[in-house]
């Protein structure tokens, strides 16, 4: 396996996946670069040994093509962040990408249009009616898993080496994350972000320092089983925050009045309990909380224990004495990952968990711990307070994030290993 920091970029083309999947305004500014400067130093390794550039990307999820999907719109973001000219191929197939390609020069980049406006990049079959036959929808899958290969064929043919630099997607076996990599054998490689994310992720599941603590928040029990069970395996602490805490506590015979609670996954938050008790995992679930008697920004609170919060009220965010808990669990240890507020942490009155969750995790990655932060909710939290350079790693990864700390392999990456 080939590596971005060793190869000869000198005089090759390189073909870069990256995921400039970004957030546009309405008349299609780019709102949010975090994706685009994360790429950044991938693009300029390239460039400064003599290489030139092919991009590629998808944006948003068009059903055909379309210039409200276009990558057209981010050029200048790109510009701007990389300090050079993009060149733009109005398509990534066909036979004016396949000349742009050619007749780049050391230095020049060059943009292909959204991938995703092809079927063949995630394999799956569009314009079926609804009402067609399981024997009509497997032909189509089958015609284009078929037109994949061209259409795989056709990226490879426009360059020499190709670069995964796209971790937040590297969990979708895709043409572009996945299928590729055969055409470069010995010229295959992680970006610099992708390396990152890897030696992240692997620091917390594969060599951690101990003591090993892992905060989880978000609403729903249920799409964090698979982590929770993974990780009870590597870690010694494990705070249990959000939405998803009331689970357990109702399956403990608690009173949680209105919150959130998906009893049909009450069995297993006991079965995760009792595994934790037996593995010598201590769970820290909030103490006490801020509870409210409507889901609104400007509704009454009161904060009470977590298991006797009145009918009529929800427990919104965490309350000051678990904080203090919390804080000492952190402070004490030496690895920590976060994924999930601790609250409703999109209204104001209730992000008072979340932020201090920020605060704890800078204060101890200053003390020297390893800090590791993914996911929607807590990396905008750490963004918003000016810490993301704050701690250790923050995770561009989302579901791929995710899908790794379950455990499993993510095509993306094995594509590159193999």
């Amino acid at each position: 396996m080939q590596n971005i920091s060793t190869y000869d970029f000198k005089g090759k083309r390189a073909i870069v996946r990256v995921d400039f999947n970004v957030p546009l305004s309405a008349d299609f500014q780019v709102t949010d670069n975090t994706r685009i400067r994360a790429a950044i130093p991938t693009l300029k390794k390239v460039l400064e040994q003599g290489g030139s550039l092919i991009l590629m990307s998808h944006l948003g999820r068009p059903k055909k093509a379309e210039d409200t999907f276009s990558l057209r719109h981010i050029i200048a973001e790109i510009e701007k962040q990389l300090g050079t000219p993009v060149l733009f191929a109005p398509d990534c197939m066909g036979k004016k990408a396949a000349q742009m390609a050619a007749a780049l020069k050391a230095g020049q980049v060059l943009l292909l249009e959204n991938l995703r406006f092809y079927a063949e990049e995630e394999g799956k079959p569009r314009g079926l009616a609804e009402d067609a036959s399981e024997k009509e929808k497997k032909a189509a899958k089958a015609a284009v898993k078929e037109s994949q290969k061209k259409f795989t064929a056709t990226l490879a043919s426009y360059a020499d080496c190709y670069i995964n630099d796209a971790f937040g997607t590297a969990h979708r076996a895709h043409a572009s994350t996945t299928l590729i990599a055969a055409h470069f054998p010995n010229d295959k490689m992680y970006g610099c972000l992708m390396e990152g994310e890897i030696k992240a992720i692997d620091k917390l599941l594969v060599s951690p320092e101990h003591p090993v603590t892992a905060i989880l928040g978000g609403a729903k029990v249920s799409g964090k089983i698979a982590i929770i069970e993974h990780l009870l395996d590597k870690v010694d602490n494990m705070i249990i925050g959000g939405g998803m805490s009331f689970t357990f506590i109702k399956a403990r015979g608690g009173r949680i009045g209105d919150s959130l609670c998906e009893e049909d996954q009450m069995p297993l938050a006991l079965g995760i309990l009792r595994k934790a008790r037996d593995k010598g995992v201590k769970i820290y679930i909030s103490e006490d909380v801020v509870a409210a008697d409507a889901f609104d920004n400007g509704a009454n609170t009161k904060i009470c224990p977590v298991d006797r919060i009145p009918d009529g009220w929800r427990g919104m965010d965490v309350g000051p004495r678990a904080l203090e808990t919390w804080q000492k669990v952190i402070m004490d240890s030496k690895t920590i990952l976060w994924n999930g507020p601790a609250g409703v942490f999109e209204m104001p009155a209730f992000a008072n968990g979340t932020l201090h969750l920020v605060e704890f995790v800078a204060q101890a990655t200053a003390k020297g711990s390893f800090s590791l932060v993914g996911g929607g909710d807590s990396v905008a939290a750490i963004t918003q307070m000016g810490y993301a350079d704050k701690v250790s790693y923050v995770s561009t990864g989302g579901g791929a994030m995710l899908e790794y700390l379950e455990g499993k392999v993510l095509p993306g990456i094995q594509a590159i290993r193999e």
